[in-house]
């Protein structure tokens, strides 16, 4: 039987105006299904004018201006709905979802489905059981020992895998793919005996410790940023009174 990290798996990365998954907003994003290790990726691409202006430091990040955006973006609303669908196939598929930062990614969608469609993303996804592969939990909870940062672009000098064009949508939900079959051989007597959505279940529980520990240290430091325990997904904040 082939192990999950040696079979089909798909990816879903985004670039965005910000860090604020309720307030910022989708300007780029990538869907990359793999069938196979070595197999050629078939790679979906979606470029969104945002309607709001993208701060310098953003553009400084992936690159995509306010000029490039306005000129060859879409508007938000059909791109929303259709990588909400394509979400949808994949999971309805069976393949497991490689997101690096899963709640980051998936919230910051579900946000923009309710901003443009008035929807949400567990709408699209209520046809079979959602299952995440989060290259970033398994790698701390399976090395956590291991000093130093744990970004797409660390773990990718990590486990040697050639990330091209970092934050290109395509480029980094291909690499956080790569990264995520080479966790799973690297621990292979660890995971072979998993199925990818028990691994789903299991990264809630690993996520939730993990953010626990990172609360504890901020407490320690003085830092007053709290940490959401919550993955795949984050709930959406309560209604201003």
């Amino acid at each position: 039987m082939t192990c999950w990290y040696e079979g089909p798996l798909a990816a879903f990365d985004t670039e965005t105006t910000g860090v604020d998954v309720e307030s910022d907003r989708i300007v780029s994003a990538a869907i990359v299904v793999q069938d196979a290790p070595g197999t050629r990726p078939r790679v979906t691409r979606w470029l969104v004018n945002p309607g709001v202006p993208v701060p310098p430091g953003a553009t400084d990040v992936h690159g995509l201006t306010d000029e490039h955006l306005q000129r060859n973006g879409r508007w938000p609303a059909p791109v929303m709905e259709e990588i909400g669908r394509e979400l949808a196939d994949q999971v309805a598929s069976g393949r497991p979802l490689v997101i690096m930062n899963a709640p980051f990614d998936l919230t910051m969608l579900d946000r923009e489905l309710k901003r443009h469609r008035a929807s949400s993303l567990t709408r699209y996804l209520d046809s079979a059981p959602l299952c995440v592969l989060d290259p970033r939990v398994l790698d701390k909870h399976l090395d956590r020992y291991r000093k130093g940062r744990r970004t797409l672009t660390d773990l990718c000098a990590h486990y040697e895998v050639e990330l091209a064009e970092a934050h290109d949508a395509a480029a980094d939900a291909l690499a956080a793919l790569d990264v995520v079959r080479a966790v799973g051989r690297r621990f292979a007597t660890r995971l072979e005996r998993l199925s990818a959505a028990e691994l789903h279940s299991l990264q809630a529980v690993w996520h939730a410790g993990q953010a626990r520990g990172l609360q504890a240290w901020f407490a320690r430091s003085g830092t007053p940023e709290a940490v959401d325990p919550a993955w795949p997904l984050r709930p959406e904040l309560p209604a201003a009174a």
